[in-house]
């Protein structure tokens, strides 16, 4: 073949040949195994779900201007937990009366003993002796309020808090083809401590929209912007089309400084089945703020388990006899799209038949760390029953997901990627006849001499954060900014997350 043939033919297979993606830049982040972000292959290995465990009631909505009380946050600030949540009154004739939304207060030290402080702030019927912190306010702000702490670089003391607020038409219908005129919008508040607000602006914003539910603000680092995410719907409830129907969904939209924000953008799922997404429940992971984790309140709104003899019973109110629901866990890393590896539910409404009713088993938006290698959910439970309480759920420290190898044992390999550090941090668990080892391989997936699975020590046992070594070493740094890949060697053991620290 003429050697001028041959560079041809050269030049045109490469052209040909896909185009090999850049290593990720990972930099020191805490990466945590809830999505396939990282991994290239799975070999009898695989990503499970966690499993929260139940434990106390955090709080029992019992004073008379809790009633519906419901779209909870969590949030904690330095050595304190605040909790804000939905209230209202029922009027003579058992019904709830919207007009009367406020927003109550909770406080705790450690995210599992809550008081509900007398703040007088605000009069309930002659007395101050209450823990309101919004009163009744013709936005009806209160139905729906939902607070974060705002992490942005240089925030002002004043705005440290940050809020939204709000519903659609107050006489539009709250069901799927309401036809009345969509006004209202979203309000925004801002605060220094958290319990003494004032509004932002007069201006609402998503005016048009078929807001419902909680809509969840964040500060998003890697965007360098704020983002909020709507209840919406997958048809209509929007300024072009006011009438909504379908199945309720999620949007996005964005802003650089609080003030101007993008029309909102269908968040997609992937190749996922759509489902009744009530409340989303997105915000940034505490340990690993790049990455947005949601506890969604997935709706059935067809299904139904007790009898109307025990729906009368339990004392649900006839609004929510139809339907049931639980907890669903998704992700993001950004932009309009979410993750759902898990279709299954992270929090069943599980043996308490109380719960088995329409739109109970709600998540509160937050999760906090309640321990050391615990962190905390809650979810309101009995909802519109006499004993309507907030469940709180613990759960370890990155246990939304792991890695997971049977006792046969697995192998996982991630994609290339770049680090900065020195030690290389596992958080894991094995049985007693489990281990876990890692190998460091280059790019092309060739084992690093002196960092193979061979010269790895065993790791065994139950650790939130585990150095690993090779033959008692663990310093990396000489393979700091050099791309490489991860294989980890699983026996009836989880992964939930790993770190490279300086």
């Amino acid at each position: 073949m003429p050697s001028r043939l041959r560079v041809t033919l050269l030049i045109s297979l490469l052209a040909a040949a896909p185009a090999l993606a850049a290593p990720v830049a990972l930099a020191d982040r805490l990466e945590l195994f809830v999505d396939h972000h990282l991994i290239e292959s799975l070999d009898n290995t695989r990503l499970a779900l966690g499993q929260p465990q139940a434990k106390e009631v955090a709080l029992t909505f019992d004073a008379p201007w809790e009633k519906a009380a419901n779209y909870v946050t969590v949030i904690k600030d330095g050595g304190i937990y605040r909790m804000y949540y939905r209230g209202c009154t029922m009027t003579p004739d058992g019904e709830f009366d919207g007009a009367s939304e406020v927003t109550c207060y909770a406080e705790s030290l450690d995210g599992i003993t809550w008081t509900k402080p007398n703040l007088g702030l605000h009069e309930f019927q002659g007395s101050r002796a209450n823990n309101i912190i919004l009163a009744p306010d013709a936005r009806r702000v209160s139905h729906n309020f939902a607070p974060f702490l705002d992490t942005r670089p240089g925030v002002p003391v004043t705005e440290r808090f940050k809020a939204v607020g709000g519903v659609f038409n107050d006489n539009s219908a709250h069901v799927p083809g309401g036809d009345a005129a969509h006004a209202g919008g979203l309000f925004r508040y801002v605060s220094a401590d958290g319990i003494h607000w004032r509004l932002f602006s007069e201006e609402p914003i998503f005016v048009g929209y078929a807001l419902d539910s909680l809509n969840c603000l964040a500060w998003v680092p890697a965007e360098n912007g704020y983002a909020i995410y709507l209840r919406t719907w997958s048809e209509g409830g929007t300024p072009e089309q006011p009438a909504f129907r379908g199945y309720r969904t999620v949007s996005r939209a964005v802003s650089a400084d609080f003030k101007t924000w993008t029309k909102p953008v269908r968040m997609t799922f992937g190749d996922t089945p759509p489902e009744n997404l009530y409340t989303n429940g997105t915000h940034t992971y505490f340990r690993a703020p790049h990455l947005l984790v949601g506890l969604a309140f997935r709706f059935w709104p067809e299904r139904a388990v007790l009898s109307a003899e025990e729906m009368a019973r339990y004392g649900v109110h006839h609004t929510q006899t139809h339907g049931i629901s639980d907890a669903v866990f998704l992700s993001s890393r950004g932009g309009d799209h979410y993750d759902r590896t898990f279709l299954e539910s992270i929090v069943r409404p599980g043996p308490d038949r109380h719960s088995w009713s329409a739109r109970n088993n709600a998540p509160a938006l937050g999760v906090v760390p309640t321990g050391e290698g615990e962190m905390s959910l809650y979810l309101v439970t009995h909802y519109t029953q006499p004993d309507c309480r907030l469940q709180r759920y613990a759960l370890r420290t990155d246990g939304f997901a792991s890695l997971h190898a049977p006792y046969a044992g697995g192998t996982a390999l991630t994609k290339p990627f770049t680090f900065t550090g020195n030690r290389l941090v596992l958080n894991y668990a094995t049985s007693a006849a489990g281990s876990l080892r890692v190998e460091l391989l280059d790019e092309a997936g060739q084992p690093i001499a002196g960092y193979t699975a061979a010269d790895c020590d065993e790791l065994i046992g139950d650790e939130i954060a585990r150095t690993v070594t090779w033959r008692g070493g663990a310093a990396v740094a000489a393979l700091d900014g050099r791309p490489v890949r991860l294989r980890f060697v699983l026996r009836d053991a989880d992964l939930y997350s790993f770190h490279f620290q300086p």
